[in-house]
């Protein structure tokens, strides 16, 4: 027979039990992502499908701290340099 005192559950109890749940369910929506952008990755691949072939290419960005010394940083998509880029420096 069960007796109310051996049924009572503390509410941290609870609060963990809710934490614990949490956190199952965002470790299973990282690992279906990963999983996700892997199976698109190979899919995309398969059927040639380029994914930046619609996206804006930034230019250069040219940070100069001293006249005498420039640092050009490159995003991963920026293209080559025209010659209308080589005539402005």
């Amino acid at each position: 027979m069960i007796t109310p005192q051996s049924a009572y559950l503390d509410p941290s109890v609870m609060t963990y039990a809710i934490q614990a749940i949490a956190g199952v369910i965002v470790a299973v929506g990282a690992v279906v992502i990963v999983y996700w952008r892997k199976a698109k990755k190979k899919v995309t691949d398969k059927l040639g499908i380029e994914e930046n072939k619609k996206k804006e290419v930034e230019e250069e960005i040219k940070i100069i701290d001293n006249p005498e010394e420039t640092v050009e940083i490159k995003s991963e998509t920026a293209s080559e340099p025209t010659e209308a880029d080589s005539k402005n420096d």
